[in-house]
């Protein structure tokens, strides 16, 4: 193809380059995890596609969709939507304090008509755009340490303080860890980072005893937090989740008890089964082999999306795209360890495998973003205040 093709093609010749563009091994491993939590869902709801099954895959379907337009979308449009989309998804945390639907004692959606928002959902891609974009205006040397970097803080607190009062202890997890990875993958000094690191482990102390008194989280969520530990203390109560899960896990041995055969999932032991404890149910019937099959292609993902990053020649897009990644692995590593017993329960799916529209929906947006930055891995993106070349 010439120069003159790249550079001054018609409109579909256009959207075919990007088309060509876009990692479709990046896509294939996501497709295939998607298809293990169908598989997954069929199994639960005992040989039927109904209720979940059937919906996964439509999500799936409409979203990967979703994912392909994104991914031409021009990473450009993406800067400038990034202090906007921000904005809005503080707003409606905001307004999820005062007019917020309650479900299962938490105040985390916005009733619109038939639909129900979680504004948690859309600060997960604002706060990084956000973050991506104020720092592809600093200097190397200011990202390192300046006032500046009270900027960013800023802009993580905020959030994280009006997810917690809702409350929503893992959704906080996930926004402070995001934030903090993109912050330092944008060049913070290493000195600041050993400090930080120094300074929360003389903090954990005082972090335990407003746990203890019930300051920074609900009594149920502060019981979880004591309990995850030791849970055979409470087994029929904080301590049932973590028991039955280990329970699965165990009993699925090498190669696992057969599909549709976990005894744990069937009969209905293990609670939030097609949600939460999804990668208990895959264990118990697909065992340790199962297991690790689906966590390489997780890796692979994270992997395959971390390159891309990698080879984006703005720093926005860098960001950006590492931003996203860091949020996806860390579903992964908080849902695995927490099913697994070695984090306490707060609420965190396993991305793609887990039965849920918004999250999933969330996982799709972000892979968009990370396929229009490897589609536009050469577009330029200008530190001005919004201006576009």
């Amino acid at each position: 193809m010439t120069a003159s093709a790249l550079t001054r093609p018609g409109e579909r010749d256009r959207l075919s380059v990007k088309l060509g563009q876009i990692d479709w091994r990046l896509t294939g491993v996501i497709t295939l995890i998607a298809c293990a939590g169908g598989l997954m869902q069929y199994s639960i709801a005992g040989g039927h596609w109904q209720p979940w099954a059937a919906q996964h895959m439509i999500l799936f379907a409409a979203f990967l969709l979703l994912m392909i337009v994104l991914a031409v979308t021009d990473l450009r449009v993406w800067f400038a939507v990034a202090y906007p989309t921000y904005v809005i998804g503080l707003v409606l945390l905001a307004a999820v304090m005062v007019v917020g639907h309650s479900s299962l004692g938490a105040d985390r959606w916005l009733k619109i008509g038939p639909m129900h928002l979680q504004p948690s959902e859309i600060m997960k891609i604002g706060l990084v755009l956000a973050l991506a974009r104020f720092y592809h205006g600093l200097s190397a040397k200011e990202a390192q340490w300046s006032w500046k970097l009270l900027i960013p803080v800023a802009m993580i607190a905020a959030p994280v303080a009006l997810v917690l009062k809702q409350p929503d202890l893992g959704t906080a997890i996930l926004l402070a860890a995001t934030g903090l990875v993109v912050i330092m993958l944008a060049g913070l000094s290493l000195r600041v980072i050993i400090a930080g690191l120094v300074a929360g482990l003389a903090a954990t102390p005082v972090f335990i005893f407003l746990v203890l008194k019930g300051h920074l989280v609900k009594g149920y969520q502060a019981q979880r937090l004591l309990t995850f530990l030791h849970p055979e203390t409470d087994p029929s109560g904080s301590g049932y989740h973590i028991l039955q899960a280990k329970i699965a896990l165990g009993s699925g041995g090498i190669l696992g008890k057969g599909y549709g055969l976990g005894s744990q999932s069937q009969l209905n032991f293990l609670p939030e089964k097609q949600t939460d404890f999804i990668f208990a149910t895959l264990a118990e019937e697909f065992g340790f082999v199962g297991c690790i099959s689906i966590l390489i292609l997780y890796a692979a993902a994270i992997v395959i999306a971390l390159r891309i990053a990698s080879i984006s020649h703005s720093h926005f897009g860098r960001l950006s795209a590492a931003g996203v990644t860091a949020t996806f692995a860390l579903y992964v590593l908080i849902n695995g360890a927490m099913v697994m017993g070695l984090a306490p329960v707060v609420g965190v799916p396993m991305p793609l495998l887990s039965f849920g529209g918004t999250v999933m929906l969330t996982v799709m947006v972000a892979f968009g973003l990370v396929q229009s930055v490897r589609v536009h891995r050469y577009t330029e993106v200008s530190r001005g205040a919004g201006a576009l070349i």
